[in-house]
């Protein structure tokens, strides 16, 4: 099969496309012939080796995952031999999405929504649930809720706001100036343009925040939630901040994201009823990976995707 792999860790340029052996479905897996694979900020982590999940290369890149099943491993009955899926198997250990073909844990994949291509579909998996189990398995959302969710055009941001909209809540979120029309669109009830509104002085009485920035953030975000209120952090949150926290009764949940069959069926089914749409700012083939790497640094709207 045709894969992107790197040698070394290092920037966009240590990713190249080269023949790797086919991988076999094992026993509870199906092979999945990929279609496309979508792009996250820990694989350019990954990639530089800031974050080495996937410990020295070489190694194949991504999680993000949709195409069709090309073969099933024993005891496999959950799919047959084209079925369209999508998901992020193996997360954080090596999935290889980067690649013509993929084995997967059938409880950790799902039928893809029928109301978008694989590309759109790739898009999904992480960020998207990143934002659901952020927002309901941590957060608790409630409908009626006040939400503020940070960065509401980035990959995770933009998921997470049509999320809690499609569950009921009042939605806030911060956006650069350039950016803050496609929040608006998306369904966000406040849009808060960082580079010249203190966010604190915009939104408040919030029952939950969704924070995928860190930083002061966290400290900023106990200013606009209300005693008892919650925040969910993608990134680590100091001592003296939980301390503020706590103090308030306010609950602070660390997450990182997990494979969730049950969440990504939840996710179809909103894309399918048209309250859910990935954005994809821009896709690259394959053999491009080193470019859409480059492009995503670039912080564009969305979700960047390989094809295949």
């Amino acid at each position: 099969m045709r894969a992107v792999i790197q040698t070394s860790v290092g920037g966009p340029e240590v990713l190249f496309a080269a023949e790797q052996p086919d991988p076999a479905p094992k026993p509870g897996e199906v092979l999945v012939r990929a279609k496309a694979a979508g792009l996250n900020p820990v694989d350019g982590a990954v990639r530089g080796g800031y974050f080495p999940l996937l410990g020295e290369p070489p190694f194949i890149l991504g999680w993000d995952i949709s195409g069709t099943v090309a073969a099933l491993g024993s005891g496999v009955t959950a799919f047959k031999l084209g079925d369209e899926v999508f998901g992020m198997p193996r997360f954080p250990k090596q999935a290889g999405a980067y690649a013509e073909l993929a084995a997967a844990p059938v409880d950790e994949i799902a039928a893809k929504p029928a109301a978008i291509d694989h590309t759109h579909a790739a898009a999904l998996p992480l960020a998207g649930l990143t934002a659901w189990q952020g927002l309901v398995r941590h957060g608790g959302l409630q409908a009626g809720q006040r939400v503020l969710v940070h960065a509401g055009a980035g990959g995770v941001g933009h998921l997470a706001v049509q999320i809690a909209k499609a569950r009921g809540a009042w939605v806030a979120s911060t956006a650069s100036p350039d950016k803050t029309d496609y929040v608006r669109s998306i369904g966000a009830d406040e849009v808060i343009d960082y580079t010249s509104d203190d966010f604190t002085g915009k939104a408040g009485n919030i029952d939950l925040v969704l924070d995928p920035i860190g930083g002061d953030h966290a400290d900023k975000s106990l200013e606009v939630l209300r005693d008892g209120g919650v925040l969910v952090s993608l990134l680590d949150v100091h001592d003296a901040t939980r301390a503020k926290a706590s103090a308030r009764g306010v609950r602070v949940e660390r997450m990182s994201v997990v494979p969730d069959r049950e969440g990504l069926v939840e996710l179809a089914r909103l894309v399918d009823v048209r309250k859910l749409m990935p954005h994809v700012a821009k896709a690259f083939p394959l053999d491009q990976a080193a470019a859409a790497h480059a492009f995503l640094a670039t912080r564009p709207i969305g979700k960047v995707v390989l094809t295949v």
